[in-house]
């Protein structure tokens, strides 16, 4: 086995709880081996302090398993899974589409595992967890039996570990188009085209609080993909609902939901930019009682933490203006290099600017079948603010 041994004071992070090793951190590596593979990871004096997947080609070079030496092996694996799926808030069978494992949050680095009805979609995200891909699909299916694996580790971080884009049925076949339910809505999600694996599953309590606020209200969705905020506010009993997104792949499956969901006669879907739709709508003049923010991630790294603040501040200034008076502005980030007390800065600034008062309802963040560890804030990425005008 690998051994890695840290600079002196490079321990503190996961002696906290913290399961991340930077390269940096790393005083020399004591063996050969390929990237992913496991290593003894020892403190300057020699102490050991765990076992960890290894990539000298990432920044984030030691992902940590385990805290106590151990084999690592199918066996450990199929353990961790099970204690995933038996933690609250998931189900491993039903009609109900739920995250059944969330990397570090379940002390599994670099995979993630959804469950859309019958079929499983999962996310290899790491070099360590590559080399055990087989492994980890041969569990799932013993422990899940699902009518298949599709794979989506098509996402850009797998290069940074040295990692081929890869998308496709990994076990199994069929149709990846399908209808899950939340609650008593069904959602039409496509596994192979949808953004991060289909839907957005961490905003399914933040949908909940839309629906309970919705009563009576026009609603307009800004970066609404599939119509899961906008189908919430409309069966919630909102007047009328819009939503506006840049993909038309996306609004056809939203408008597809809302006829499944006989919720047509009150959803208007465009296809439009934003940021563009939002200065219109405030020249205009029209307002809403209630507007949902819900934008991509406006940056993947620390380095553009300024400009994605410049924009999430222009979108909330416009839909703070458009707000009628008693109107309640839902905004999220899902950027984790964008903290809550730092999104929360934003928010009070494009108050200001927007001459407008609110009160703070509340202050939310993802479901919780997407733990987070206290140690890991990177776990913690979803901010959702609710925010009520009081002019």
């Amino acid at each position: 086995m690998l051994t890695v041994k840290l600079l002196p004071g490079k321990d503190a992070r996961l002696l906290a709880g913290h399961p991340w090793i930077y390269r940096g951190e790393i005083a020399r590596v004591e063996g050969e081996g390929v990237p992913g593979e496991i290593a003894r990871v020892l403190d300057h004096r020699g102490r050991f302090l765990g076992q960890a997947t290894l990539n000298r080609k990432s920044q984030i070079a030691g992902r940590l398993l385990s805290r106590r030496e151990q084999p690592i092996d199918a066996t450990f694996f199929e353990r961790r899974i099970r204690e995933a799926l038996a933690r609250p808030g998931r189900a491993a069978s039903g009609p109900d589409a739920c995250r059944l494992i969330f990397g570090e949050g379940d002390h599994l680095p670099g995979l993630i595992v959804d469950r859309y009805a019958d079929l499983l979609v999962a996310q290899i995200l790491t070099a360590g967890m590559e080399r055990v891909r087989e492994t980890i699909f041969d569990a799932l299916l013993r422990l899940i039996a699902p009518r298949a694996i599709f794979e989506r580790s098509d996402v850009s971080s797998r290069k940074l570990e040295g990692l081929d884009l890869r998308a496709g049925f990994a076990r199994g076949a069929g149709e990846t188009a399908l209808w899950i339910r939340e609650g008593d809505l069904e959602f039409l999600v496509n596994l192979a085209e949808g953004q991060k694996t289909g839907f957005f599953l961490d905003q399914r309590e933040n949908r909940r609080a839309v629906r309970r606020l919705a009563e009576g209200r026009d609603v307009l969705d800004c970066f609404c993909y599939a119509g899961g905020f906008a189908l919430s506010a409309a069966a919630g009993g909102a007047n009328a609902v819009l939503g506006i997104d840049l993909s038309a792949t996306s609004l056809a499956w939203a408008r597809q939901s809302a006829e499944r969901n006989a919720l047509a006669g009150r959803c208007t879907f465009e296809e439009a930019n934003a940021f563009d739709h939002l200065r219109a709508l405030d020249r205009g003049e029209r307002r809403f009682g209630l507007v949902v923010l819900d934008p991509p991630a406006f940056t993947k790294g620390r380095e553009a933490v300024a400009g994605a603040l410049r924009g999430y501040k222009e979108i909330n200034l416009r839909a703070m203006k458009l707000l009628a008076p008693g109107g309640i502005l839902v905004t999220c980030s899902c950027s984790y290099h964008v903290d809550a007390a730092t999104f929360m800065d934003m928010l009070r600034s494009a108050a200001a600017d927007a001459r407008r008062e609110f009160h703070l309802l509340e202050s939310r963040t993802q479901c919780g079948d997407h733990p987070i560890l206290l140690a890991a804030k990177e776990t913690q990425y979803l901010k959702c603010v609710i925010l009520e005008a009081t002019d």
